[in-house]
């Protein structure tokens, strides 16, 4: 990623004021100077993972073998809650759907329907900035993070040494780029996809893919300039490989490989040399300069070829590590989002609502002691079953116990 530092330097880092222009180029310079960076400056404290990584099946099932099984009427009791939850939610999160449809719908790239609009490009970034806004607070719901500056002057410039496919990416054609992202995971993750990639370089057999950071889910909105928004969500996507989901990017050979292939090409062109053309040489009279000539020729071109097939294959890989990442894209992308933050709304208030009443504060005011009880409870519970530390918010949790009416009243400041 160190040509794509360059280009960036040189451009000022402009059509990215959402990121901060000179902060992002200070940051890429930061990590060009680091020797091997494995994760982006303050991680842990930028990123805290509070995606709660089972369905709400699953977890009702779990809290009613555990907290709600004593008797028939506690077990009833607990299931209508349930249903109680379904339900307001249901259509809470279907007048946030209507209402978002027909904000975006005037500027969907992916609209089938007859055009009624046409806005200048001042115009239609305005609107896809009102889109955005409006997208943040179910993004939040959702339990996604937004990623950093931090993190993507780290995807910019680090890569992974197991990443074949690498890009360079030109922000200066960028108006806006943003990164979110939930379900932190650290293991192997394979992201070859091809035949071609599942063979080492001399066709022998694959690595076995390296433990790496990798998210789950990753939601990107970006716009290149006078084009549209582009809404996208990728599944099992390496920390490192962030920017190879942007769109308008350049597909390059690593340096590792054109290592490779300069020492493969240097060695066959003197075998060649040496064999046929001191036969050339002596036998057909040919001026040295004439022969170093046609060779240099030669071999200019076998490496433009070498080199454009190689570009070829990464291309390839690229198509395929996104069409079988993508989980979903603009208008679709938006009813997706929706399901999974009404999921994780539900998750947190049966969270929320099982352990409460486990210690009978359920019917009580809650104080600062108990939110923050509340929080530490489900936490610990959340990590003895799935072996993840995931950051409970205990406040929206209260909260949204509250505006159902269950009788619990958010923490008094």
């Amino acid at each position: 990623m160190l040509h794509t530092a360059r280009l960036i330097l040189k451009a000022g880092v402009t059509g990215l004021p959402s990121r901060g222009q000179a902060s992002l180029a200070a940051k890429m310079v930061q990590y060009r100077k680091m020797r091997k960076p494995t994760k982006p400056q303050n991680w842990t404290v930028d990123y805290r993972e509070r995606y709660i990584p089972f369905s709400k099946e699953q977890l009702v099932n779990t809290l009613l073998k555990e907290f709600h099984s004593s008797s028939h009427t506690e077990r009833v009791s607990f299931l209508a809650f349930v249903s109680q939850v379904d339900s307001s939610l249901l259509h809470h999160y279907h007048s946030v759907l209507e209402q978002l449809k027909a904000l975006y719908e005037p500027i969907n790239p992916d609209r089938d329907t007859l055009q009624e609009y046409s806005f200048a490009d001042a115009e239609r970034l305005k609107k896809e900035q009102e889109v955005l806004d409006r997208l943040e607070p179910l993004l939040d719901q959702a339990n996604f993070n937004s990623l950093s500056e931090d993190t993507l002057a780290y995807a910019l410039v680090v890569n992974h040494p197991y990443d074949e496919v690498q890009v360079s990416v030109n922000l200066d054609q960028y108006e806006y780029i943003r990164f979110w992202a939930l379900g932190q995971r650290f293991g192997p993750l394979r992201v070859m996809t091809t035949l071609q990639a599942q063979r080492g370089f001399f066709g022998t057999s694959p690595r076995i893919p390296a433990d790496r950071h990798y998210f789950k889910r990753v939601l990107v909105a970006a716009r290149t300039k006078k084009a549209h928004l582009v809404l996208k969500c990728f599944k099992d996507i390496p920390l490192e490989g962030l920017e190879q989901l942007l769109p308008a990017v350049k597909v390059r050979t690593s340096i590792l490989y054109r290592a490779l292939l300069n020492s493969m090409l240097i060695v066959s062109g003197l075998a060649v040399f040496v064999n046929v053309g001191m036969v050339v040489l002596s036998d057909l009279k040919i001026g040295t300069a004439s022969l170093l000539l046609f060779f240099a020729a030669f071999m200019t071109f076998r490496a433009w070829k070498v080199f454009g097939q190689r570009r070829n294959v990464h291309a390839l890989e690229l198509v395929h590590m996104l069409y079988y990442r993508s989980t979903s894209n603009n208008s679709e992308l938006l009813a997706s989002l929706l399901l999974r933050a009404q999921e994780e709304h539900a998750k947190e208030v049966i969270l929320a609502y099982s352990f409460l009443q486990q210690h009978h504060h359920l019917q009580k005011d809650t104080d600062s002691k108990t939110v923050e009880r509340l929080r530490q409870d489900v936490q610990e519970w959340l990590h003895l079953h799935c072996g993840l530390d995931i950051d409970f918010c205990a406040e929206r949790a209260c909260k949204h116990l509250k505006e159902l009416g269950v009788g619990v009243q958010p923490p008094h400041s």
